[in-house]
């Protein structure tokens, strides 16, 4: 693998809106009085609550149990009473949370201890103990971390990537991380490619972050089969398939995993919440989050509980300057869009974005002019004004054929399209149908 700045075909180069928090360091938030803790943080089964309303809960106690091998379990940020367990809103959706008062003790529970020297342990045992800890990703979608690393016997793993991009505009939470904490990513992936059984690890880092590449490989300079993979900057180059691509040159076959050509990929947060679980036995409670955007009065990286309310956050960085016209939990291009700010953070909430209302106004689409920009851009190589069409038509089947399922909901078509569509959002629907429809077939 090269050092020299290496891509994927595709891509596009949104304006990157970086300045406002880059340069800032990380902080810790303020406790919280109150968190509300969803049952459901991750893709995958939700967690059942094993607490109830009156019970004492301790940091780091386990709260919620994962049933299904999909799943991952969660445990409480604070220490306090439950004041309830109910279906709440969260960034996700509604479900199930446990609502958690403090009582301001921080009491750490008895169950966090040092989980020892790595080396020592077993595959089966570090991988118990990514899971236990309720690690799951904390660059995108939240995939249980433990399931990442059950590779089935019939797989060839070779490596280990960790995903340095942080590519969507405005976040800055990774960088920060790279920049302050590199060896807690160095020491994380060393876990996780003894977890997988590999003598090679890379970290892909885009060099618009040459500060932390060169923090990155400082910490990693006695370390053997550990190589920074320097990326050029381009979105959606975070995306893990387009980073396996990138970095080895290999492609993830259609429908395929990262496994399928012998990878295991994870965030560099992720990394960094495996060193402190082993380091001090603390399960995943906590997560740096970037707030920011053309709302915000103080934008920051802050470190934040999970549980803790988008308001409280908000409201530790001066609150609003002006009218919000969007909350977006995550990045412009592929984050989630909030109805509120009274709804809790969660493990994957790696940016909370408050724009106004110019910034967050759309223009009115215009009439496909077939150009072809959005074929062309595409990074799975799909023809996005096809699939758009066909779902607008309720064609699914169809849809299906042109392989919508492939889609990576990037955002890229949308953002280069000149007449404005809403590529990426028709394709999501023709997605949620040709899901739904196979659910049906059994």
């Amino acid at each position: 693998m090269s050092q020299k700045c290496v891509t994927f075909k595709g891509g596009i180069h949104p304006p990157h809106f970086k300045k406002m928090t880059e340069k800032l360091p990380i902080e810790r938030a303020a406790e919280p009085s109150q968190v509300i803790i969803p049952m459901h943080q991750h893709i995958g089964a939700p967690c059942e609550p094993i607490v109830k309303a009156g019970d004492i809960v301790k940091v780091g106690q386990k709260i919620g149990e994962a049933k299904a091998f999909v799943s991952a379990p969660i445990h409480s940020s604070i220490a306090g009473k439950v004041k309830k367990v109910a279906e709440m809103d969260s960034p996700t959706g509604r479900s199930v949370s446990v609502i958690i008062e403090s009582d301001g003790t921080n009491e750490i529970c008895d169950t966090v201890k040092p989980k020892g020297n790595f080396e020592d342990l077993s595959k089966e045992e570090i991988i118990s103990i990514i899971k236990e800890g309720g690690i799951t990703g904390l660059g995108g979608a939240g995939f249980p971390t433990h399931v990442k690393l059950s590779v089935p016997p019939d797989k060839n793993i070779d490596c280990v990537i960790l995903n340095g991009a942080e590519c969507e505009p405005y976040l800055t939470a990774d960088h920060r991380l790279m920049l302050e904490s590199p060896e807690k990513v160095i020491f994380g992936l060393k876990i996780l490619m003894k977890a997988v059984g590999v003598e090679k690890g890379y970290i892909g880092v885009e060099n618009n972050k040459m500060d932390a590449v060169d923090a990155l490989k400082k910490a990693a300079s006695s370390e053997k089969g550990i190589e920074i993979v320097v990326l050029q900057v381009k979105y959606p180059q975070g995306d893990e398939k387009r980073l396996i691509n990138a970095a080895t040159g290999r492609e993830v076959p259609n429908g395929g995993l990262p496994m399928d050509v012998g990878v295991v990929v994870n965030n560099v947060g992720t990394a960094a919440a495996i060193y402190d679980l082993f380091k001090t036995g603390m399960p995943l409670i906590e997560r740096i989050c970037t707030v920011t955007g053309s709302a915000v009065k103080d934008p920051k990286n802050l470190l934040i509980k999970v549980g803790t309310p988008f308001k409280d956050i908000i409201e530790q960085c001066g609150g609003y300057k002006e009218e919000v016209g969007k909350i977006i939990m995550g990045g412009p291009m592929m984050g989630l869009a909030q109805f509120t700010d009274e709804i809790p953070a969660i493990k994957g909430t790696s940016g909370i974005l408050l724009l106004n209302k110019e910034d967050a106004t759309l223009p009115e689409p215009q009439a496909c002019i077939r150009c072809g920009k959005c074929v062309e851009i595409c990074p799975v190589n799909l023809q996005p004004l096809m699939i758009s069409k066909l779902s607008l038509k309720g064609m699914y089947d169809l849809a299906e054929e042109y392989h919508a399922m492939a889609c990576i909901a990037c955002g890229s078509c949308s953002y280069i399209c000149p007449s404005k569509r809403p590529l990426v959002e028709a394709i999501k629907v023709a997605k949620n149908e040709i899901i739904a429809k196979r659910r049906a077939r059994g």
